[in-house]
């Protein structure tokens, strides 16, 4: 089990330590829900969680292999609900991968991806789709200069 101690510092920040690497992570309220928007969110950290997730665990699959996937990206766009009760209720995301589309592993590397524990978590009413770019290294900078220029 894994112990997070986590303490309200008022005007709707909180600080939380990771009680066994003693790292800690502060989250404010997002500025559309009465918070100073100066930090990540929790449910920026749920958006966050699903693409870390997906990545680690395609990595893990990925070195049984002996695949180098160093450069991939998720850009992951979290939606949150116009009524009551306030959720998520979308976390599109993008991958793209620094290898060929034609790799022979591709459908094992993206299966993988789509099971990660965390997105496997969320409620199947949210939206959790998953783009996978496959552009190879010579088109990376390219890839990720256009899907910074535009929203998921």
């Amino acid at each position: 089990m894994v112990t997070i101690n986590s303490t309200y510092d008022g005007a709707l920040r909180c600080t939380s330590v990771h009680a066994s690497s003693s790292q800690t992570l502060i989250t404010d309220a997002p500025v559309d829900n009465h918070g100073k928007g100066e930090s990540f969110s929790p449910t920026d950290l749920v958006a966050t969680a699903v693409a870390n997730c997906m990545m680690t665990v395609m990595g893990i699959a990925a070195e049984r292999h002996g695949i180098d996937l160093k450069g991939t990206t998720v850009v992951i766009g979290k939606e949150m609900s116009s009524d009551a009760p306030r959720r998520i209720i979308s976390l599109r995301s993008v991958m793209t991968v620094p290898l060929p589309a034609d790799h022979p592993q591709r459908t094992l590397l993206e299966a993988a991806a789509k099971a990660c524990p965390v997105k496997q978590s969320l409620s199947p009413e949210i939206d959790a789709s998953v783009e996978f770019r496959w552009v190879g290294l010579s088109n990376l900078s390219r890839e990720r200069s256009l899907l910074r220029s535009r929203a998921v």
